[in-house]
């Protein structure tokens, strides 16, 4: 997927480009900056930096990697932060602007960042994840680049409490509604009420196969085609808005028989903004479904029904629960 969180030692990244949150005169710092000159080889990266000399707050510049597993280290400086009133925020952004476009310019097809200025520099996390996200994809809608954002474990992530403890309660209540019908499937029914539910039971059976049987012949992608027409959304809109590899629509686009994965399907879902039913419907075609049994599901249907779908505050909450995220 063209835009990624990973969780993981930045150093054992092995994309194009690895992004070094450095300091200004490119000293050996503590935090990431000391991690990727002891895994580059602290003598020979300082000598290249010293070559450099200076790179000024929310700049770029790059030296080869060394013994890491990449290209080229990418040096950006973040702002300390002050508050806030200290233009903190456009500061930080230029960093991954500036990263990016050194990247691009370098021929890099991938690169990995950490939280820029969320260690020693005191940024504050939710705050740089959301400065961070919004300024790589930027980027991604007219750039082709792999991008990982980094985090070394959860505490080292940003998502807010409150957002958290929603997504949790939205998870208990229907988890609690899902274990309330399966009670009430095994409830002993009366006379009445059973020869009721069989009637229900052949019309529900008739109904659904005449839908079977009117949507058959219509595949996955055919049916992702025909949203994309009735949404009167691009191609190129679509597959970056819901964070999928060109090469991968194009997959998807000329080959009909080709069925995605579920997260990729609804990463669709969520670029076109399709209501419940209508990703219901999109699943359907693929063989899949929602379930209110499933932490990854529950999330996404939370989102939906919020009518949220930013795809990347999607991913933030998943990975804050442990779940694969949208897109491919």
């Amino acid at each position: 997927m063209p835009l990624e969180i990973v969780r993981n030692d930045i150093t054992k990244m092995t994309t194009d480009a690895v992004v070094n949150a450095a300091n200004t005169h490119l000293k050996r710092g503590g935090g990431v900056c000391g991690a990727v000159f002891n895994a580059a080889g602290a003598q020979a990266l300082q000598k290249a930096c010293d070559q450099i000399g200076y790179c000024a707050v929310g700049r770029a510049v790059h030296t080869n990697a060394f013994a890491l597993d990449a290209k080229y280290i990418i040096h950006t400086v973040g702002p300390v932060w002050q508050g806030g009133s200290h233009n903190e925020e456009v500061l930080l952004r230029d960093c991954y602007t500036s990263s990016l476009e050194l990247a691009h310019e370098l021929g890099c097809e991938s690169i990995s960042f950490p939280l820029i200025s969320t260690g020693i520099f005191g940024y504050p996390k939710e705050l740089a994840l959301q400065i961070a996200v919004s300024a790589i994809d930027k980027f991604l809608k007219t750039h082709e680049m792999h991008v990982s954002v980094v985090v070394f474990d959860n505490q080292s992530f940003g998502i807010s409490k409150k957002l958290y403890q929603s997504i949790a309660a939205f998870m208990d209540d229907n988890e609690v509604s899902a274990l309330e019908k399966k009670d009430a499937r095994y409830r002993k029914k009366t006379s009445s009420e059973t020869a009721l539910s069989s009637v229900e039971e052949e019309v529900k059976i008739e109904s659904n196969l005449k839908d079977i049987f009117k949507d058959m012949n219509e595949s996955f992608s055919q049916r992702l085609l025909r949203f994309i027409d009735e949404k009167e959304m691009t191609d190129t809109e679509t597959y970056k808005k819901a964070n999928i590899d060109r090469k991968l629509f194009s997959k998807i686009r000329n080959n009909t028989d080709y069925t995605p994965l579920k997260k990729t399907i609804i990463a669709f879902a969520i670029a076109l903004e399709l209501d419940l039913a209508e990703t219901e419907d999109l699943l359907e075609t693929a063989g899949y479904r929602l379930s209110r049994s499933h932490k990854f599901d529950l999330i996404i249907l939370y989102f939906i029904k919020q009518k949220n779908y930013n795809i990347h505050e999607i991913n933030e909450a998943l990975f804050a629960f442990d779940q694969m995220l949208l897109g491919a």
